[in-house]
C-alpha cells in the first residue's frame, strides 16, 4: 500500500496506539502523530498538540503539509472539556484538512445511535442518549461538510496484546474489591485494532467518501466481551462481578452496526471476537 504524507491525531490513544506502529511499517512518505499530554510510544514523529488550540492545529498541518489526517483523538474527560475537544477538535481539523486538501479519516462511534433500531446501516440517523455520543454525532456533522471524508464509525477496540481500557477499568476494580456489574443487554460487534487501524489506512489510499461502518464481525453483550477480556488476560478472582441490566434510558442497548458495505470495499478482514480468540489461543499452544 502507497500512502502519502499522514498525520495521525490521537496518537496516544489506545487505537493511536496500534496504528501508529503499523502506519510507520507501511508508509511511504513523513508521517507524524499527535498527543495531548502524554505519550506512551514516545517516537521521534511525536508532536504535543492541543486540537482546542486552532491556531496551534493550522501551524501543525501548515508545517507539515499532510496529504491524509487519521483524526482518532477525543477525550472522556469530564463532560465539559470532553465535547470541547470532540467537537472543537473536529472544527479544527477539518477546516486545516480543507486548507490543504488533505484527506480526512475521521473516528467515530456507534453509540451515535439510541440503541433501538439495529442493525444501523450507514444511511441512519444519529439519535444519541448520553453527551458522549452527542458530542460525536455534532463533529460527525462538522468533518461531513468538508467533501473530502470518511466518518468511520466503530465499536468497541480491543486488543490481545495490549489490554483495553474497558478491561483495564475492571481489572482495577476487582483487584480493589469493588463491584462491577457487565451490562447483558447492551450489544455491540466489538472490533480488533489491528483490523481498525489497517482500514483506516486503507481507506486513506482510497477514494470513497462518507460513512463507513467498521465493526466486527460478531455482535456480543457488553457481559459476554468482558468475560472473554478477562479470560484472555487471566484476571481472577471475580466474585464483586455482577451481571444485569442498563438503564435504557441512559445507555443504548443495542448499536450493533451492519458492515456489509465495509466488507464489499475494503480488503482488510474484520473479524469477530471468538475468531480472533481461537486462532490467538491456538498460537499461545506449546508446539
Amino acid at each position: 500500500m502507497t500512502l502519502g504524507r499522514l498525520l495521525i491525531t490521537g496518537g496516544s490513544s489506545y487505537l493511536g496506539q496500534h496504528l501508529v506502529p503499523r502506519a510507520l511499517a507501511q508508509a511511504s512518505a513523513a508521517l507524524l502523530y499527535t498527543y495531548f499530554s502524554h505519550d506512551p510510544l514516545a517516537l521521534p514523529q511525536a508532536r504535543q498538540l492541543d486540537l482546542r488550540d486552532g491556531a496551534a492545529v493550522r501551524a501543525l498541518v501548515d508545517a507539515f503539509r499532510p496529504e491524509i489526517i487519521i483524526h482518532t483523538a477525543g477525550s472522556n474527560r469530564p463532560v465539559e472539556t470532553m465535547d470541547q475537544v470532540i467537537r472543537l477538535g473536529a472544527t479544527h481539523v477539518t477546516e486545516a484538512a480543507r486548507a490543504h486538501g488533505a484527506r480526512l479519516i475521521h473516528l467515530s462511534t456507534d453509540v451515535v445511535f439510541d440503541g433501538r433500531n439495529a442493525p444501523y446501516r450507514e444511511e441512519d440517523s444519529p439519535r444519541p442518549l448520553h453527551a458522549y455520543g452527542r458530542a460525536k454525532a455534532a463533529a460527525e456533522e462538522i468533518v461531513r461538510a468538508y467533501p473530502n471524508h470518511v466518518i468511520v464509525r466503530t465499536s468497541l477496540i480491543y486488543g490481545l496484546q495490549q489490554i483495553d481500557r474497558g478491561t483495564g477499568w475492571i481489572r482495577d476494580a476487582l483487584r480493589a474489591g469493588r463491584p462491577v456489574t457487565l451490562f447483558t443487554d447492551q450489544i455491540r460487534n466489538p472490533v480488533w485494532a489491528p483490523a481498525l487501524s489497517q482500514a483506516c489506512l486503507e481507506l486513506g489510499a482510497l477514494s470513497y467518501t462518507g460513512v463507513l461502518h467498521v465493526a466486527g464481525a460478531q455482535r456480543l453483550s457488553r457481559a459476554e466481551f468482558g468475560q472473554r477480556m478477562l479470560d484472555w488476560w487471566g484476571i481472577t478472582p471475580r466474585e464483586t462481578v455482577r451481571f444485569g441490566p442498563s438503564d435504557p434510558e441512559r445507555w443504548p442497548q443495542d448499536c450493533t452496526l451492519a458492515v456489509q458495505r465495509a466488507r464489499r470495499l475494503l480488503q482488510t478482514p474484520l473479524p469477530g471476537v471468538d475468531a480472533v480468540l481461537d486462532r490467538a489461543y491456538r498460537q499461545r499452544e506449546p508446539a
